[in-house]
């Protein structure tokens, strides 16, 4: 069996977020065909309770704590090189040392980075092929970020956005290909870095239409009458505070006067203190982190994508379409999703708009199903085939010979 260094930024497992959903499928698919050797990263010590069910994909791991207090000093370091913050975080000697080990002793067939601040750790020619999957192009987020502060914070966000965006053009120029989360955000990198155009590639990520399922019944954590309009994330991530912070502020109001019976719940782990304010306004329950997210789309009349800072596919809005639900998404939201007919819902960034398309489904006895969201999502969203592709890009356009498991004798685990 041929063998894989994989290189996290986070631990993929579980399935639980944005990037780990990607990660997590992808390692599942390596598991299936490689002998794989993870180097990843831990930043939410309830992750650690996953080890024993990421070890049994892999041949050997290196798993490394990384508290929020040693991100922020490694990011000051770095600061202080002239280097992005982002590839400062990861900057883990033991983990350095653990790479060069398996580089040596293993000779994997490809090594793939996910997420550019692991890319440093395999940055020199070893022979090996190196695949980068960026996920998105995170200097473009910093610069959303800076657009949307004002003072230090902005001038931080703009170095940031502009260091890293130079990290990002050395990696793809030296490693073998470079994979986005969809084509329209391989397109936006292709076109700021022509010279490496021919091997930068979008493969988007799939939806698992069994688990996200309408046919499925659950039971309603609403009051009785409640029209609810739900917003589903992590809620200590930036982008989405900003979302529901806006939506809260300029959309929201509108919606609660047309219709009093309406309630905005945001639903998410770990939120912060601004969106834990939230929760003191009219008509708006911030839940915290729920067992299962799928009750509250489920019986929702309306779920939100208002996301002004976005980059990639938001699994978020593909997932509620998987649930056949109205959405009223923003553009940055939508984006790298193609319209589709029979969509319900709006795409648009006015808060007039969203209000208004809000109440119109608000006013319906029952929460609205668009089968034509899901039978979509099915069509162009299916792992099994966006992971076939996925795999072609590892190997170079070779196809897939094996297809195991890995006996339990050749497992171990590495960096305690």
């Amino acid at each position: 069996m041929q063998s894989a260094l994989f290189l996290c930024h986070r631990l993929p497992w579980p399935p639980d977020k944005g990037d780990k959903i990607r990660s997590y499928h992808v390692l599942q698919r390596l598991g299936q065909h490689y002998k794989v050797y993870l180097g990843a990263f831990v930043d939410d010590p309830a992750d650690y309770r996953h080890l024993a069910a990421v070890e049994a994909v892999c041949a050997g791991m290196c798993i490394r704590p990384l508290p929020r207090w040693r991100a922020r000093w490694r990011a000051f370091a770095s600061l202080l090189r002239g280097e992005p913050l982002t590839v400062g975080c990861y900057g883990d000697g033991t983990m350095r040392r653990w790479v060069d080990g398996v580089l040596a002793e293993q000779r994997p067939e490809v090594v793939l980075c996910f997420s550019s601040g692991v890319a440093p750790l395999v940055m020199r020619d070893t022979g090996t092929r190196r695949v980068m999957d960026f996920v998105d192009a995170d200097s473009d987020k910093w610069h959303q970020y800076a657009e949307a502060h004002r003072g230090l914070a902005r001038m931080i966000y703009r170095r940031e956005a502009r260091t890293l965006a130079r990290f990002e053009r050395a990696v793809a120029a030296r490693f073998d290909a470079s994979l986005f989360v969809s084509e329209a955000e391989a397109a936006f990198f292709r076109e700021a870095n022509p010279e490496v155009a021919e091997r930068v590639h979008g493969v988007p990520n799939g939806v698992d239409a069994t688990y996200w399922n309408p046919a499925q019944v659950h039971v309603s954590p609403y009051r009785h009458n409640e029209r609810a309009v739900v917003f589903a994330g992590a809620m200590d991530y930036r982008a989405n505070v900003d979302a529901v912070t806006w939506f809260a502020h300029a959309v929201w109001p509108r919606v609660r006067a047309g219709c009093p019976q309406a309630r905005f719940y945001i639903v998410g782990s770990k939120p912060t203190r601004e969106v834990q304010a939230l929760g003191e306004r009219a008509g708006v329950t911030v839940t915290g982190r729920v067992e299962d997210v799928r009750p509250y789309v489920a019986h929702a009349h309306v779920v939100a994508a208002p996301l002004r800072i976005a980059r990639g596919i938001q699994n978020k809005v593909l997932e509620a379409l998987a649930m056949e639900k109205v959405v009223v998404a923003t553009p940055e939201a939508w984006e790298g999703i193609e319209d589709f007919a029979g969509r319900e819902g709006c795409i648009s960034g006015s808060p007039e708009t969203m209000a208004d398309t809000a109440l119109q489904w608000l006013a319906t006895p029952q929460p609205a199903r668009v089968p034509a969201a899901r039978a979509m999502v099915q069509t162009r969203f299916e792992w099994t085939r966006n992971l076939d592709a996925y795999e072609r890009v590892l190997r170079g356009s070779q196809r897939t010979t094996f297809t195991g498991s890995i006996p339990a004798s050749a497992r171990a685990r590495a960096c305690p």
